[in-house]
């Protein structure tokens, strides 16, 4: 009987966690358009999750790009068509590389850090000080972050493409030999605007996901200072899973859209 209850126990404890993320998600879409709004909050956050995510972005941009640009080129040069090499680097930084780069850092930069943070006010009861204050906590700190971590992925997601084409240039130019007017013309021989606006929405949909699910961990954290520790690692793990999963959807919308 009691190993019974147990187990009914921990089979409920992942369905009452899903719950409660789309009841957190639901509050935090109704109070996005309720005033007042925490704007002091939201400027913070971006500057907070744009700090913590830009270096890595760089730090990851380069590598990607210049090892697609190399792989992809060495194929051209066989059919003896490297100057479309510009097509390819724009399809790849556009396409996936943009995309790739942004899960990566807004799921393990942006969203660890936002779940430390409210992890930290809650182990601190600052979201029961709040709510007894009748402070609404998903209005005033979640919905802030929420919309920081979106707009933050758009532009790192615009920041991937523009460092991408830029290193797939200086990097097919000046190492590989392709004519710069070649670079230059095929960019846009396969990818247009389109692409580039899908590839927005699904920065977008990265930073929406990211940030509801690192608030939701951070809020409902439990077990002290360990407890932050797991919800962080929590977070990394959901959000990596959410969002690859929403690229290949949204990747696969995007093809059918824009074909």
């Amino acid at each position: 009987m009691v190993a019974s209850d147990a187990l009914a126990k921990n089979a409920a404890k992942p369905i009452r966690a899903v719950g409660g993320f789309f009841s957190m998600a639901l509050d935090t879409f109704v109070l996005m358009f309720k005033p007042p709004f925490a704007w002091r909050e939201f400027i913070l956050q971006s500057w907070f999750v744009a700090r913590v995510a830009i270096v890595p972005t760089l730090m990851l941009t380069i590598p990607y790009t210049v090892l697609l640009t190399f792989t992809f080129n060495i194929l051209l040069t066989e059919f003896g068509a490297a100057d479309f090499s510009g097509t390819g680097a724009a399809l790849g930084t556009v396409s996936q590389i943009g995309p790739i780069v942004t899960v990566l850092v807004i799921a393990g930069a942006g969203a660890t850090a936002m779940c430390a943070d409210l992890g930290a006010r809650t182990i601190r009861e600052e979201l029961d000080a709040l709510r007894v204050m009748g402070v609404n906590p998903i209005q005033t700190l979640v919905v802030p972050r929420v919309l920081a971590a979106t707009l933050v992925s758009l532009a790192l997601s615009a920041t991937v493409v523009l460092v991408g084409l830029t290193g797939a240039y200086l990097f097919c130019v000046y190492v590989q030999h392709v004519s710069p007017g070649a670079f230059v013309s095929g960019l846009t021989l396969v990818t247009g605007p389109a692409d580039v606006v899908i590839a927005l929405v699904k920065a977008a949909l990265f930073g929406l996901t990211a940030g509801l699910i690192a608030c939701y961990k951070g809020v409902s954290v439990g077990g002290g200072p360990a407890g932050v520790g797991n919800a962080v690692n929590e977070t990394v793990v959901f959000t990596f899973m959410a969002l690859f999963a929403i690229n290949v959807v949204a990747t696969a919308v995007g093809v059918k859209a824009t074909l």
